[in-house]
């Protein structure tokens, strides 16, 4: 029988934050407001449904903070989807008692500077204390528990009170890429990376604690979530990005959307290894992006274009400024490069203060970048700014919805970001990726370059495909010989086509060596290249390549 239980509720405060240097733990904690505090206890922070015989489709063990889980995702009679069962240690309503004392103990004792409210960056540091003063408190006051129950019980109350509950043990599942909260009448949802959409156990007991977690999500990163603004897109501590909406404008009710990144960025040989492009198609990349060259990426939703984006970043080399302009933190490049992230903030409830992707474009160009990475053209002044920032001499590279190479150049070329042909002549490449539902694979789609012909007044772009995947076989195969981008590397260089094809061979070999050795972290994947750049010879002797 399902158990429902209230959950806390959150006060917000609505005054300027500028004027506040300290922040009580109460409003950086998931807790209710002081009168409230000894009649929840921590317990009421999610409904989960007990579990249900069915097929077993996976099952596994899964640990955060020293709270153990079991999960088993199963297909049941009655259900269209598999259903995901998360099962974790009980608090028997004594020790509940005691946790709620020393989470009062908790709230007594401790003063957040502001500043690691909104620096996500301290929120790792801040759980620790959190951690280590917690599980001091629990052994005190529970002797006689073993080592490993009191660090759970530490866990619990950490997740509890700085974190989202038993979401947080989802958010540790590697095998689930998205978490969404529709409403409280219905379970979580989750995407499997094996199983696609499924079905948890975990209901959120009202409308407000989902309202709640949004809320806690959107204030450790200076935003807010109100009935005035009732849409939220922000990112979290972890790096994941996070979405809500309000009731009535999602008139089910509240939600809440987490999409996942992983805890390990991509490297170019998980791409590799994991047959999304191959050496060669790396190789190509690596070369226009070492010249300079201006790439966007394009795919449909989740089809792994920021991502695509974030392990070519790789290549650039550390000697350049590379300035990021993002809505949402999603790139995370090598931590030796030169590079500034930017991100945009929306407007406060006077509706002041907003800093939109077209001002940081602006003033990006202010800030002498090599290199600019812009998370996704949307609109035409967006565009246009781009591709001016081109015309000055940087290199450019960006994200853009589109399902094909063909796609994406008419979306450029028509409203609303309606390019004219003169300006997008400066792209030379256009990448796509491709998400297979069926068998839940992503590819690099195809690898087309722009070219133009006609007249000072008459100019036309015409795609020529480079690289294509053909689904029937799984293999990335090279469709075309490029014109474009060889044809500008080589007027730019000086090189002729048999130094370019001992360049494509040398950085291929170079790649295998790194995927046959697991050279998966991009600050390995990133010395190597910047080695290559500063002394190719002796990278390519010790790649074994003559």
């Amino acid at each position: 029988m399902q158990r429902k239980v209230k959950a806390p509720s959150i006060r917000v405060q609505d005054k300027d934050r500028d004027e506040k240097p300290k922040v009580d733990i109460k409003e950086m904690m998931n807790v209710p407001g002081k009168d409230e505090v000894r009649a929840v206890p921590l317990a009421a922070q999610q409904a989960v449904q007990p579990a249900a015989p069915g097929k077993v489709l996976e099952s596994y063990e899964l640990e955060s903070d020293g709270v153990p889980a079991t999960v088993t995702i199963s297909m049941e009679p009655s259900e269209f989807v598999p259903i995901y069962k998360i099962e974790c240690p009980e608090v028997e309503s004594a020790t509940q008692a005691v946790l709620d004392d020393v989470r009062e103990k908790m709230i007594e004792q401790t003063v957040i500077p502001f500043g690691e409210v909104l620096n996500p960056d301290e929120m790792k540091n801040l759980q620790e204390k959190f951690y280590r003063k917690a599980f001091s408190l629990i052994s005190e006051e529970l002797p006689h528990l073993s080592i490993k129950k009191q660090r759970t019980l530490a866990g619990i109350l950490m997740h509890n009170s700085l974190g989202l509950g038993i979401i947080e043990m989802l958010l540790q599942d590697q095998n689930l890429e998205e978490l969404v909260i529709n409403s409280s009448k219905e379970s979580i949802w989750a995407y499997h990376i094996k199983l696609g959409w499924v079905k948890t156990n975990i209901y959120m007991p009202s409308e407000t604690s989902t309202y709640n977690y949004a809320a806690l999500i959107g204030r450790r990163v200076g935003t807010q979530i109100t009935n005035l603004n009732p849409l939220m897109d922000a990112y979290m501590a972890s790096g994941d990005r996070s979405n809500a909406t309000l009731f009535p404008i999602s008139s089910h009710g509240n939600t809440l959307t987490i999409r996942k990144f992983a805890r390990r960025p991509w490297a170019i040989t998980d791409f590799i290894r994991e047959k999304t492009l191959t050496a060669d198609v790396a190789a190509f990349l690596w070369l226009a992006i070492q010249y300079e060259l201006n790439i966007v990426v394009a795919g449909g939703t989740a089809s792994g274009k920021t991502s695509l984006l974030n392990v070519l970043t790789s290549f650039i080399p550390p000697n350049h400024r590379v300035i990021s302009i993002e809505e949402t933190r999603e790139l995370q490049l090598p931590n030796f490069m030169h590079w500034v992230p930017l991100t945009t903030r929306p407007p406060n409830p006077e509706g002041k203060g907003e800093v939109s992707m077209l001002d940081l474009m602006v003033n990006s160009l202010r800030m002498r970048p090599d290199r600019i990475l812009v998370g996704e053209i949307r609109r035409s002044r967006e565009a246009e700014v781009l591709f001016e920032a081109i015309h000055t001499g940087h290199s450019v590279y960006s994200t853009l919805h589109a399902n094909t190479a063909e796609e994406t150049f008419r979306r450029l070329v028509n409203p609303p970001i309606d390019i004219p042909p003169t300006m997008l002549a400066s792209l030379q490449l256009i990448a796509v990726m491709h998400r297979d539902r069926r068998r839940s694979i992503r590819r690099v789609l195809e690898i087309g370059e722009l070219i133009a012909s006609g007249g000072m007044g008459d100019i036309r772009i015409e795609l020529n495909t480079i690289f294509r995947w053909i689904p029937s076989k799984d293999q990335i195969m090279q469709w075309g010989k490029s014109h474009r981008v060889l044809n500008d590397i080589r007027l730019f260089t000086g090189m002729d086509d048999d130094e370019l094809g001992k360049n494509l061979l040398g950085k291929r070999k170079i790649l295998e060596y790194m995927v046959k050795n697991n050279m998966n972290d991009i600050n390995q994947v990133g010395k190597l290249v910047s080695e290559y750049y500063i002394d190719p010879e002796a990278v390519l002797k010790k790649v074994g390549h003559k």
